[in-house]
């Protein structure tokens, strides 16, 4: 039955919300859809704001950690969600709230689900490793570009790419980029170009849009092909915040179609103040070690030894010379003396001379053989005998008067 009340007689406050407790309790549990605007983790409590997208009202939603972490993925802020809730009212804070049991992924949220599980399962494989991912070529002379037929994203590509470098050439193959055909026709594109040897790198771009029309390029069939291409492959899908797994796979991931001419194609202007920052620098090194080297060769050619090399070629002349008349002294001292002692020896060896000794009158007696009589019993008669004298000799012959 319906309160009654009146301003005569009005009830409390307390009576008031206990009444509404009371009502919102015999709601009983109730699913609710709704799109996460704010979420907050505090300990093993989840707080979401729940917003209703068309009339623009919200509630608050509270439940276990566990709970939200039990949804794959589990859902963030901006992900649709449909609450197997129970309503609550705190009566001490005048305040609404769902208590949530279950939280499940709906729409977009689904989607993304499903998307996640097979993010998983690649990355699982090792398709969206940084080692498998190959560099881009320099200078490529031919670039393989898929996009959709007649789109801003080509002329993005291919007019960016030809101020940064006019040379630059593209083999492009226009393909459908949403819709049923999408992955069948930027699949055989892939492989036509990468069966190319002129092509050095495939770009891959599309403009932005919204995620059902990004679904393509989130595709296996399509995600398995780019990672066998042996061509590197650029990414360059929708906007920066848009994420397919294309871009995980891919070689390089840009951010917009403009971006990706940007990674592949270098910039003449900047090559060529490369070249201009890279000669200066070269000639100052150059021009540095030459002063170095200069310097050193002065202060070789600062030294005596070289500033005037003849004063040193003197010194030593004056050295030689000085060795030079020493030698000679001290030969001529040492010949002096051996002349002396040959004078001194002379003179000993006149003295004790047999030929001294005969000039004082006396004489040898010698036989033929050269032999010397030493006394006259040793001489037989008629023996021939030679005296000799200081200066000749005489021949004699030995008779008995001279032995006896």
């Amino acid at each position: 039955m319906p309160l009654q009340t009146s301003a005569d007689s009005p009830v409390p406050v307390r009576t008031a919300l206990r009444l509404v407790g009371d009502w919102v309790g015999r709601l009983g549990r109730i699913w609710v859809e709704g799109q996460i605007a704010e979420l907050t983790k505090r300990g093993n409590t989840a707080f979401l704001t729940l917003r209703d997208p068309v009339a623009a009202v919200s509630v608050r939603v509270i439940c276990a950690r566990t709970v939200l972490e039990a949804a794959d993925p589990a859902p963030g802020e901006g992900a649709r969600v449909v609450v197997w809730a129970k309503p609550e009212f705190n009566v001490a804070r005048g305040s609404f709230s769902l208590a949530a049991l279950e939280i499940r992924a709906v729409g977009i949220g689904e989607l993304l689900a499903r998307l996640e599980r097979l993010r998983r399962a690649l990355a699982a494989e090792g398709l969206f490793a940084a080692e498998r991912k190959r560099r881009l070529p320099f200078l490529p002379g031919c670039i393989g570009l898929i996009c959709g037929r007649d789109s801003a994203a080509q002329r993005d590509v291919q007019q960016n790419a030809a101020r940064r470098w006019p040379a630059v050439r593209f083999r492009v193959e226009q393909v459908a980029v949403q819709g049923a055909f999408a992955v069948a026709e930027v699949t055989d594109a892939l492989s036509r170009l990468d069966a190319d040897p002129a092509v050095d790198v495939i770009i891959i771009a599309r403009g932005g849009g919204s995620i059902e029309d990004l679904l393509p390029f989130s595709d296996e069939t399509l995600i398995r092909a780019v990672a066998a291409c042996r061509t590197p492959v650029v990414s360059a899908i929708g906007h920066e915040q848009d994420t397919p797994l294309l871009d995980l796979v891919a070689d390089v991931r840009a951010s917009t179609p403009t971006d990706a001419a940007r990674r592949v194609v270098p910039d003449v202007a900047e090559q060529l103040d490369l070249i201009a920052q890279l000669r200066a620098r070269a000639y100052r090194i150059v021009a540095g070690r030459l002063d170095r080297e200069r310097a050193w060769l002065d202060a070789m050619r600062s030294r005596p030894v070289l500033a005037d090399p003849v004063s040193d070629v003197d010194r030593r002349q004056e050295q030689v010379t000085a060795l030079t008349e020493r030698g000679r002294r001290a030969l001529a001292a040492d010949l002096d003396r051996a002349a002396d002692d040959m004078g001194h020896l002379r003179a000993r060896l006149l003295a004790l001379a047999p030929s001294a000794t005969l000039k004082r009158g006396y004489a040898i007696v010698q036989r033929p053989g050269g032999g010397v009589v030493r006394s006259a019993t040793s001489v037989g008669p008629g023996e021939r005998l030679t005296v000799r004298f200081a200066e000749d000799q005489l021949s004699v012959t030995a008779d008995e008067s001279t032995k006896a």
